[in-house]
């Protein structure tokens, strides 16, 4: 449960193999969650089994708060820019 329960909007950015998962590049949507870590929980229960097991607790998935690498309790405000996608490797 969110400590904050007044919703936000955010935009959810999905890249790579969770783009293809969730069949889109980008949604605009409203939340209340209050951390990054809410709104993946939050993603995993609305979008279905695929995207529960792509953005699951188990699965290395990378996060970014307005472009910049966060962790699960980066704290969300309106407006905000959220970004999922697989570690990358180089080569």
């Amino acid at each position: 449960m969110s400590q904050d329960a007044s919703a936000r909007t955010i935009t959810v950015r999905y890249f790579a193999s969770i783009r293809e998962v969730m069949g889109m590049g980008s949604e605009t949507l409203s939340t209340t969650a209050a951390t990054v870590g809410e709104l993946r929980e939050a993603l995993r229960a609305a979008k279905g089994d695929a995207a529960a097991q792509a953005l699951a607790p188990t699965k290395a998935v990378r996060m970014a708060l307005n472009q910049d690498m966060c962790k699960a309790d980066a704290v969300l405000k309106e407006g905000d820019e959220v970004a999922f996608f697989p570690p990358v490797t180089g080569g």
